[in-house]
């Protein structure tokens, strides 16, 4: 019966965290940063090698985030 009930403005839906915006751009920025922490860093070369990949992902998840409702 309630998808016959036509919507109103009083109906909201709560959104899950992750299909917020605003959470997952910090997210996103946060893995930004460990990348650029992991390319700059003179200790472990794995973490050199995998900083591109790390980086990559998170400008990724960036793009498709920054098209998610507010």
């Amino acid at each position: 019966m309630s998808e016959l009930q036509p919507k109103t403005a009083t109906t909201t839906r709560r959104r899950s965290f992750f299909l917020r915006r605003g959470p997952m751009e910090n997210v996103a920025t946060a893995i930004i940063a460990l990348g650029f922490l992991m390319l700059f860093q003179p200790f472990a070369m794995v973490l050199y090698t995998w900083s591109l990949v790390v980086l990559l992902a998170g400008t990724a998840m960036f793009i498709v985030v920054s098209k998610f409702p507010e």
